[in-house]
């Protein structure tokens, strides 16, 4: 592959759909290369109909694992529709959301265990892994006091989760930054929007230059 696969994690709350809404259009003016914008779960018709069964509250009796495996098929869609054959084009991916989360969220958070998660990924995205990943980090408190101001009445199976969930998650995301300190750049989120996108820019073309017109 020749185009270059990043990706955007953080617990909920974090703002990273509001952030590359922002940095998106910041990337293409700057980029050498054309940029594809896509989401997890998501991105392709498919795997948005697995997301709506995956987040909708009314599916409360779903098991821990069901819901792992369905977050492994949505990706394994995702990843063959659209972010492999745009990166074998040459081009730019910039993805809120992969197999990170799924460690996350279901590893941590569900408390099936990180290897077992990613046993499970590595089958749907056959190794397929980020190039760089912005992780945009928030208190878990934080991050539920602006899910409560800014998505109260649409709040998905996860929104709900408790603190002590949460926390397990950031826990998780936390350790594998430390893990991963080449790929995994941890932005601090409590910060305001623009100067989030601002530090988020400049991460990725300082790792990137050649291909980015600023550099």
């Amino acid at each position: 592959m020749s185009g270059l696969f990043i990706t955007i994690e953080g617990p909920d709350g974090a703002g990273k759909t509001s952030v590359l809404e922002e940095l998106y259009p910041r990337l293409q003016l700057e980029a050498k290369r054309d940029i594809v914008k896509t989401r997890e779960p998501g991105g392709v018709k498919i795997a948005e109909k697995i997301r709506r069964i995956i987040l909708d509250p009314k599916n409360s009796e779903m098991d821990e694992r069901t819901e792992a495996l369905l977050y492994a098929a949505a990706r394994r869609q995702h990843l063959i529709q659209v972010i492999l054959p745009a990166l074998n084009e040459g081009k730019i991916v910039i993805c809120d959301r992969f197999v990170d989360s799924s460690l996350a969220y279901q590893g941590a958070g569900r408390r099936i265990g990180i290897p077992e998660i990613a046993r499970i990924n590595e089958f749907a995205t056959e190794g397929t892994e980020p190039d760089f990943t912005l992780y945009l980090d928030v208190d878990s408190d934080t991050g539920l006091r602006r899910i409560q101001e800014h998505r109260a009445h649409q709040l998905d199976r996860l929104d709900a989760e408790g603190l002590e969930f949460h926390q397990r998650v950031r826990h998780a995301y936390l350790k594998l930054a430390e893990e991963n300190p080449v790929r995994i750049h941890k932005v601090d989120a409590r910060m305001g929007l623009q100067d989030v996108v601002e530090t988020s820019f400049s991460a990725i073309v300082e790792a990137y230059p050649s291909y980015f017109k600023t550099m």
